[in-house]
């Protein structure tokens, strides 16, 4: 083929054949990652508590491609139901993508920390991931074969941008993340989470506390290591289809920055 030819080739659909189980799949990252999944030649199940949004989402991506199910991720039922849903509606079980999550209050001082906010935040980013994780490998070692995602963030490599719990949930996810690809690396399944910078979704703009998607993108820009160039899902969403993709079959145990070199810089950057 001429190099010229490489040009004018459709875009390989990177995910044909495969199934994908999305937790917070109704809105943000998630929701921007079925949408790229589907592109790709996915079938997608929709995972999540926002039971409007996530019928709303079935509806964009049709549904010849697309369920939603219920499922609150700290309620081991919800999530073995889940699994158990893409199995009987598409046969199999490719990727599991564990990204619900919650924030809890910023609040600098340890002193003016709740226990039952620190323990929400665990229960929905650390057990709710786990037990994604659980219920996967329930249907990805008989298969010999998988892929496991999960949301962290940059607090997994940096100190001080968001809350106790926060930080904590979010290195918890990559112990999660490294112990299981040890383990099931055995199996042929990989287990990998990616940690983006801020991005203008729901979550992140109430986290933040504006309204409007430039608001937050402007004020988290001035932060930015990277100049000249915006986060946003899509961003995010690629780079979780890298993940999931023939392209990284090899790549297993990792934890992607998506921070445009922010967590290599030293000077301060303090949580607001």
């Amino acid at each position: 083929m001429a190099s010229t030819d490489l040009l004018t080739t459709p875009t390989t659909r990177r995910l044909e054949g495969k199934v994908a189980l999305i937790t917070g799949g109704s809105s943000g990252i998630g929701e921007c990652s079925a949408r790229i999944f589907v592109q790709h030649g996915a079938k997608v199940v929709i995972a999540d508590i926002q039971d409007e949004l996530g019928h709303t989402v079935v509806e964009a991506l049709g549904k010849s491609n697309s369920i939603y199910v219920h499922c609150d991720v700290t309620n081991e039922d919800h999530v073995k139901d889940a699994v158990d849903k893409a199995i009987s509606t598409y046969g199999k079980l490719d990727i599991m993508f564990n990204n619900a999550g919650v924030i809890d209050p910023g609040k600098p001082r340890i002193l003016d920390n709740l226990k039952s906010d620190f323990e929400r935040v665990f229960a929905v980013n650390v057990t709710g991931v786990f037990l994604g994780m659980k219920h996967a490998a329930r249907v990805m070692v008989p298969a010999r074969s998988g892929c496991i995602l999960s949301t962290s963030s940059l607090c997994s490599g940096r100190a001080g941008a968001a809350s106790h719990a926060y930080t904590a949930s979010k290195h918890a996810i990559l112990g999660l993340t490294k112990n299981l690809a040890v383990e099931l690396g055995q199996f042929g399944i990989r287990v990998n989470c990616f940690s983006p910078y801020g991005v203008a979704t729901p979550f992140g703009k109430t986290c933040l506390g504006v309204d409007n998607d430039e608001e937050f993108e402007n004020f988290l820009n001035s932060f930015a290591n990277l100049k000249g160039v915006t986060l946003r899902t899509e961003d995010v969403a690629n780079a979780a289809l890298y993940l999931a993709g023939e392209e990284a079959k090899y790549v297993s145990g990792q934890n992607l920055f998506i921070d445009g070199a922010l967590g290599n810089v030293c000077s301060p950057f303090k949580m607001v």
